[in-house]
């Protein structure tokens, strides 16, 4: 008999935890970074201030915050603001809307983000972890593995610093401000519960004490971390769940996505349906397709039939090459025709339009230059989001 993945919803045992980043403003609510501010012998406003700074304009170099006392600014910055992410590359494609960024972090390990600039929105899509413990065979990240689970500063700085580079202009045809962030990055976000819930909780909150974006332009991804989906739930947190189903049955599940040996088709969809009714979110469900593996009219009539009814909406994501992968996207008959037999039976289905192919930012392809001399990271999970396109 198989033996069950052992996979912890949030993996903090002390002697596994990998040394972690120092203490940074965004891991701290306001009361938190006042007290932080009145240790250093200053007073609690100016953790207002700082905070102002860092999520409101966007500026970390200490020289740009005038309204502090220039005594003060370095070692408030320094407290406040150590550096988290050192840019170690930045790569654009399609005509400059869409940008990679490649980060390192304190310990050396190496993430990576993606900012979309569309005509109505700009949306980032950060990493959780550096690299990702689930497995999954077709994605970049299952031939890596996890190194470790990011701070909820290293989440946010992610997105605050993408932020500046849409507000600086830098993405042409696209608003300057930040609106969407999705969990599609390197990791599974939902095994690193209680620091993606801190960062999302960052995201949302009105500056100074956050960026101040939307909980309905909030998405995170995940496998099918029952427990955790139904924590989410309780958390009072309107974002949108996306699953990644990949497979209707529990058979070609297994394999595809292992985790599934733990939590099977049906329990994780009971979950995402439970999610939605809390949460009056509609779930997205993520299915790439992949030839002669899971493309299938059957499969699409089984997904069709589990589906049908539900507050639910389907992206097939053609899938992206990766070294290694032994599989190939399925031919656009083949995905018309599987779209067609999902709308057949009520289901609201949009094929994705992938971008970012030529840096390796599409989906699954975060971690793809990894395994040449490049300083790439190790790792990435299918679901960069990108606009849906009807097919």
């Amino acid at each position: 008999m198989t033996s069950l993945p052992v996979i912890p919803v949030d993996p903090d045992a002390p002697g596994r935890r990998p040394a972690m980043p120092p203490r940074h403003l965004a891991d701290l609510d306001l009361p938190g970074r006042r007290a932080l501010v009145t240790e250093l012998g200053e007073p609690a406003f100016r953790a207002r201030q700082i905070s102002h700074h860092y999520f409101g304009r966007l500026v970390r170099d200490p020289a740009g915050m005038t309204d502090l006392p220039a005594a003060s600014r370095d070692r408030l910055a320094g407290a406040l603001l150590p550096r988290l992410l050192t840019p170690v590359g930045e790569l654009a494609c399609d005509d400059g809307a869409t940008r990679k960024a490649l980060w390192r972090l304190h310990d050396g390990s190496l993430v990576e983000s993606v900012l979309m600039g569309y005509p109505d929105r700009v949306t980032v899509c950060i990493s959780s972890q550096a690299g990702c413990g689930m497995a999954c065979p077709f994605c970049a990240t299952g031939q890596a593995g996890l190194t470790r689970n990011l701070s909820a500063a290293e989440i946010v700085d992610q997105a605050v610093y993408l932020a500046g580079v849409a507000a600086s202009g830098a993405v042409a045809g696209s608003p300057p401000r930040l609106s969407h962030v999705v969990f599609m990055g390197m990791g599974e976000p939902l095994a690193n519960y209680s620091r993606v819930v801190t960062a999302i909780r960052r995201l949302v909150a009105p500056a100074p004490e956050g960026l101040g974006l939307s909980q309905r332009h909030i998405t995170v991804s995940t496998v099918g971390l029952v427990p955790a989906i139904r924590r989410l739930a309780s958390e009072d947190l309107s974002v949108t769940l996306a699953l990644s189903l990949h497979a209707p049955d529990d058979e070609l599940r297994d394999e595809l996505v292992p985790v599934n040996q733990r939590w099977k088709v049906a329990e994780v969809l009971d979950a995402a349906w439970d999610y939605a009714a809390t949460t009056g979110r509609r779930v997205s469900i993520e299915y790439a397709m992949i030839k002669d593996v899971n493309d299938q009219p059957w499969r699409a009539d089984l997904l069709g039939r589990l589906l049908a009814g539900r507050s639910a909406h389907v992206n097939l994501i053609p899938l992206n090459p990766t070294p290694g992968s032994r599989w190939d996207a399925s031919a656009k008959p083949v995905e018309r025709e599987f779209v067609r037999r999902l709308r057949e039976s009520g289901v609201s289905t949009t094929v994705r339009d992938t971008r970012g192919r030529e840096i390796d930012g599409a989906c699954g392809q975060l971690a793809a230059a990894g395994d040449s001399d490049s300083e790439a990271p190790r790792g990435a999970r299918p679901g960069v989001a990108v606009r849906d396109q009807e097919t």
